[in-house]
């Protein structure tokens, strides 16, 4: 009876008719707390939609503008493809945790989808009202993306009320960030590795850093089975497939077709040399799924913030290869010391996949941009770096005026002044991850959120109808193996 879990014990209780009315009142309490909270986030959105949203003039019907929506809706549904099939399959990996993992992932990406879009409007508004279109759509799934990395930081050791606080406070900080970035810093970063992937994994990992069990290490149910290792392989092939569209969808003209063409290239590199360090880390130069889940994808992120700059093929093949030595020798060797010796547990390893290389496109692209010149983007240098366009009233200014139609003054930036505003954009990235990740970390730890107890970690059985409790699962396997040593003692008798 001690390994059942709290729940497990319930149903046993139940059958000999002594579950206590407090337990049962506690248990109805804390399920109904969940609905009722989430309810009311629900019918807040509605009304900050009423009062503050609308559709942007391409889509009003008194609107006169040519619709963008050809222009973005196919790179949006590869993108929705990534968030709600690639993520949520790519965390089914626990054997245990498969329907929170897919369920949890569904319920976060629509929460942040309405959260994310206001969050924008209350930034970016004209006049008290906020338009959108198929680029907030796009904008709007870029944020879930950020929340959903940090899940993979918590997956399994959270309830679900935690989660909701947390995507709900995550996506504040986050957009303080991205105005922050994008509106003072004027950084590019176009695949999002910086304010997205090295955001959501290093808040991710700070919240877990607080919300530390010493019970979630070595956890029996922590574990994967064949069958969860290949449903998780399927996020990973949807991801791969689609991550050139998410690194441009965001990007125009040339810039996109770069962008696509260098994810490309960085992704197939990134694949190969993951299976030659997953061949040479590992005993008897097996392959483990961990690091071909995982790794594999790492090219992705590395090549983010720079996907749309002028690196050429062959410096795509090397980011990926870079990103796939660091991500795969991360899950080798930096995981299991985090959790260790920082006490970080990484349920899904998001600081390889997500953080170090978001970490190293930030640097990288810090790189390419002080090399950035008129003779390597001709007149689209200054639609690619707006900040090095020279300032207004100035003769610069003035002449490239008269040349490119169209133009506003800039910052009149140097390439290396710009590469430094691209660091210190990392830096205050990783500051606002930690810091408020941490904050985070503290609120959820209060009771009123419900934290999962021990018994509960990566545990699908205490949210899902219909799932047998480990106690009830091992009870069954216990009379299985019982009854077939009854079996063979009879035959043995007989004989």
């Amino acid at each position: 009876m001690a390994e059942a879990t709290k729940y497990g014990e319930l149903a046993v209780n139940e059958e000999s008719g002594k579950t206590s009315n407090h337990q049962r009142l506690k248990m109805s309490w804390n399920r109904g707390k969940f609905g009722i909270i989430l309810a009311c986030f629900q019918i807040v959105f509605i009304i900050l939609f009423a009062i503050f949203i609308d559709y942007g003039e391409q889509a009003d019907a008194k609107g006169h503008e040519e619709s963008e929506l050809e222009n973005y809706y196919p790179l949006f549904q590869d993108v929705h493809v990534m968030i709600f099939i690639g993520f949520g399959f790519l965390m089914t990996f626990l054997k245990r945790y498969g329907f929170g993992s897919i369920g949890f992932n569904f319920l976060l990406a629509a929460f942040v989808i309405q959260w994310a879009t206001l969050m924008e409007g209350f930034f970016w508004q004209e006049d008290g009202t906020f338009h959108v279109g198929a680029e907030q759509m796009l904008t709007a799934d870029f944020a879930a993306a950020a929340v959903l990395i940090s899940f993979g930081a918590v997956l399994g050791k959270v309830s679900p009320l935690q989660l909701i606080i947390m995507a709900f406070l995550e996506i504040i900080i986050l957009t303080v960030n991205l105005y922050l970035g994008l509106e003072h810093l004027k950084v590019l970063d176009v695949g999002g590795s910086m304010f997205i992937h090295t955001f959501g994994a290093y808040f991710g990992l700070t919240v877990a850093r607080i919300l530390y069990k010493k019970s979630a290490e070595d956890n029996d149910k922590e574990g994967s089975v064949y069958h969860s290792d290949l449903f998780s392989m399927i996020g990973t092939i949807f991801l791969w497939l689609f991550w050139p569209s998410f690194n441009a969808a965001l990007a125009q003209g040339d810039d996109r077709y770069r962008a696509v063409l260098n994810t490309y290239y960085s992704l197939a590199a990134c694949t190969v040399t993951t299976f030659v360090i997953s061949h040479l880390v590992q005993k008897d130069g097996k392959f483990n799924m961990v690091h071909i889940q995982n790794a594999t994808l790492a090219g992705g992120v590395a090549v983010g913030s720079s996907a749309d700059l002028m690196i050429h093929p062959w410096g795509a093949l090397i980011i990926g290869t870079l990103a796939g030595i660091l991500s795969t020798i991360g899950y080798t060797y930096f995981t299991p010391c985090l959790s260790s010796k920082a006490k970080v547990h990484d349920t899904c390893g998001v600081n390889n996949l997500h953080g170090m290389p978001g970490v190293l496109a930030g640097i990288i692209a810090a790189i390419v941009v002080s090399f950035a010149d008129e003779d390597t983007y001709g007149d689209s240098l200054y639609s690619q770096f707006p900040a090095l366009v020279p300032a207004n009233n100035t003769a610069e200014f003035t002449e490239l005026a008269s040349r490119i139609e169209g133009l506003e003054p800039g910052d009149g930036r140097s390439a290396s002044t710009q590469a430094g505003y691209q660091m210190v954009a990392l830096i205050v990235t990783l500051a606002f991850a930690i810091v408020g990740g941490a904050i985070t970390g503290f609120i959820l730890k209060l009771p009123i959120w419900d934290p999962s107890q021990e018994d509960e970690l990566f545990e699908d059985e205490p949210y899902w109808e219909g799932i047998e409790s480990t106690y009830q699962v091992k009870k069954a396997k216990n009379e299985r193996d019982l009854g077939l040593e009854e079996a063979v003692n009879e035959t043995t008798t007989l004989q």
